[in-house]
């Protein structure tokens, strides 16, 4: 059950933070990114908006398959964090410049087990990483945006080796636009579209990938 008496950072503005100093190493064929940033619609359609994004999927990471539905997880017992699959072109889009995004637009990294009115280890930061080089990246931008000062309180977000990524039930695809006058998807979800637009111009599309009409699939 959320509200709107809890703290939002998204209706507010986003914070401007320089790009990663360490990124990963041009590659060929399509990447993958799982990152978890509080409730998984906003998320998704942050990334849904973001150029050389192919396809991304709500998601739970970070628990096993048998307890990955939304009533088990939402009971923040079963060690998943609502996340988001980000399949992407690292010919259009870098891994650290995902990583940017996500640390700027999507979420506050430095909210302990939760996200705006959203409480529970389900609604954690965290980035799940596919390989060490992933690792080597995120490490490495966490430590860069804190000692740069970029937040008031230090970054929380957990950096974790991805174990398994299990798609989330239909109906929690493409919320966010399915459902933009939502109050919750309202207050909270579209500024984090807007600061895309704003904060990362070259980077938004207007027209969102679905994954109800996405190419390439989880």
């Amino acid at each position: 059950m959320w509200s709107f008496s809890g703290p939002s950072r998204a209706a507010e503005d986003a914070v401007i933070i320089p790009p990663p100093a360490l990124d990963a190493k041009a590659a060929t064929g399509i990447q993958t990114a799982v990152v978890a940033g509080g409730c998984f619609w906003g998320v998704q359609g942050v990334f849904q908006h973001t150029a050389g994004v192919l396809n991304a999927v709500s998601g739970y990471a970070g628990g096993a398959k048998e307890t990955a539905e939304y009533e088990k997880v939402s009971t923040g017992t079963t060690g998943h964090a609502e996340s988001v699959e980000i399949k992407f072109d690292p010919k259009q889009i870098s891994y650290g410049r995902i990583l940017q995004i996500f640390f700027s637009v999507t979420h506050d990294p430095t909210q302990l087990d939760r996200q705006g009115p959203d409480t529970g280890t389900q609604y954690r930061s965290e980035i799940f990483t596919l390989n060490d080089e992933q690792k080597r990246v995120a490490d490495a931008y966490i430590a860069q945006l804190n000692a740069a000062g970029v937040y008031k309180k230090p970054i929380v977000t957990r950096v974790g080796l991805l174990k398994g990524f299990f798609p989330a039930e239909s109906y929690h695809q493409d919320y966010l636009t399915l459902h933009p006058s939502q109050p919750y998807i309202a207050y909270y979800d579209i500024p984090k579209i807007r600061n895309l637009k704003k904060i990362f111009a070259d980077s938004y599309v207007e027209k969102p990938t679905l994954v109800s009409s996405a190419k390439v699939t989880n």
